[in-house]
């Protein structure tokens, strides 16, 4: 698809790593902020290396296979920081999405369905995050970047001395 004729949607990306995150929600839901929040996490080595595709509105163009996430020229670049206003950053044009957060979500829920943790866009599946709105979307999205879903979702009260507890047994990303 040629940049001229891909559709641009209300959103934010950035790159982490070698995928992109595309970060959707309404308007002042925080998806700058969240955007910004995972280039600081990048910079601080808690997450890889991370950069700015685009902030405010996304390009989005598939190869049937992929979806990546482009800049618009005019916007190439450009971020905003609430209390600062719009202001310039290092980017990058384009990056392969691997993970879609959906901010302010309102079938967001503390064990979601594995259903609403995938998300097809332009016949391309991608893992989501539905994000509760005024709930800190960083941890869930660190969260789901450095680990691994558990072998079972079922409570299994057997892992647990006491018998109680939330029995998440965390398995890092890298195992």
């Amino acid at each position: 698809m040629s940049d001229q004729t891909t559709p641009s949607v209300h959103a934010s990306a950035v790159k982490v790593g070698s995928d992109a995150v595309l970060i959707r929600g309404p308007s002042g839901s925080g998806k700058s902020r969240l955007a910004f929040d995972l280039i600081l996490a990048g910079r601080s080595g808690q997450l890889p290396p991370t950069i700015l595709v685009a902030d405010d509105r996304v390009r989005l163009a598939t190869d049937g296979k992929e979806l990546w996430a482009r800049t618009i020229p005019e916007l190439a670049g450009l971020i905003e920081i609430f209390g600062l206003g719009i202001r310039r950053c290092e980017h990058v044009d384009a990056a392969r999405i691997g993970l879609v957060v959906d901010l302010a979500a309102p079938e967001a829920e503390r064990l979601p369905p594995p259903e609403a943790l995938q998300i097809t866009l332009f016949g391309v599946s991608l893992p989501r995050i539905p994000v509760a709105a005024h709930h800190d979307p960083l941890p869930l999205v660190v969260a789901a970047l450095t680990t691994t879903a558990s072998s079972s979702s079922v409570n299994n009260s057997g892992h647990c001395e006491k018998g109680i507890g939330n029995h998440i047994s965390p398995t890092l990303a890298s195992e």
